[in-house]
């Protein structure tokens, strides 16, 4: 990667609908350049995939929480599972948007959007604090976003 990649890489994180006309526009660099070096980029894997940003209040999720969970090792021991797979259990669920393996005290965090309170909580009482193995949660409601 050079400064050109990252000029290219820098424009598509703002707005990767952009077409590659209006990208050679903006960076100076010359339209088949751009085609060229973005499809490098895509097959070095460097681009994973293009996404949206949403307005989850429009569309009915306006409460964003990190979940912490801590998880039982001895549990997870006697039922043969791993941090790994209690990760992609929770990942299952429509509200997860993301599910993580952290080091340190908490072993897990989860990133969810729901529609209010109450579905928040149903989905930690009834849903996380019920997985075997999950031992406790703590949980972060977001403010704000910037």
């Amino acid at each position: 990667m050079d400064k050109k990649d990252e000029k290219i890489l820098n424009i598509l994180k703002e707005n990767c609908k952009l077409s590659t006309q209006q990208i050679s526009k903006k960076t100076l660099i010359p339209i088949t350049t751009i085609y060229n070096r973005i499809k490098k980029l895509e097959k070095k894997g460097i681009i994973k995939k293009y996404t949206l940003s949403l307005d989850y209040k429009k569309i009915g999720k306006p409460i964003l929480a990190y979940i912490l969970v801590t998880v039982d090792y001895k549990i997870l021991k006697r039922i043969n599972k791993t941090q790994h797979d209690l990760t992609s259990i929770i990942k299952r669920e429509e509200a997860v948007e993301e599910a993580v393996r952290l080091t340190g005290v908490v072993d897990i965090m989860v990133k969810v959007r729901v529609k209010s309170i109450d579905e928040l909580d149903a989905f930690i009482t009834k849903y996380i604090r019920n997985i075997e193995g999950v031992e406790k949660t703590e949980t972060m409601i977001v403010l704000g976003e910037v």
